[in-house]
């Protein structure tokens, strides 16, 4: 099952690099989800990212914003190596490594949630195409 949502999770993270709607993101992977997955291993998956996926409102805001929330860090990263470079500081090299580092995380952490989100509301929009099949 693990292996399944990753698989799933994964896929949802290359359909958000694609520039498009959140509906057509949700159209390709409904199809992708449909044909390889069935549907009663779809709920149990929903269940298992649905647990994963955080309920303390500081991930949730990054789920969100999850390039505000980087971008003070890049900053710093930037500053270390503007004064590292000019004053010859190394030691401000560390926070051009921990600022960046620190981004990178957020922006990591931000796109996963948002990849675990559009697989849930893939799935939750194949099973309300499966009780309406007439309300496409």
């Amino acid at each position: 099952m693990e292996r399944q949502s990753e698989k799933l999770v994964m896929m949802a993270e290359d359909e958000l690099t694609q520039y498009s709607t959140d509906a057509r993101k949700i159209e390709k992977l409904r199809r992708k989800i449909g044909i390889s997955i069935p549907p009663a291993k779809q709920q149990a998956i929903r269940k298992e990212i649905l647990a994963e996926m955080p309920t303390d409102p500081i991930r949730k805001a990054i789920e969100n914003n999850r390039q505000t929330f980087a971008l003070p860090f890049w900053g710093i990263a930037g500053l270390g190596l503007l004064f590292g470079i000019s004053f010859h500081q190394y030691q401000d090299f560390i926070a051009t490594i921990a600022g960046g580092a620190m981004a990178i995380y957020l922006q990591k952490l931000g796109w996963r949630l948002q990849a675990q989100r559009l697989v849930i509301r893939t799935i939750d929009d194949i099973e309300n195409r499966m009780k309406n099949p007439d309300a496409e």
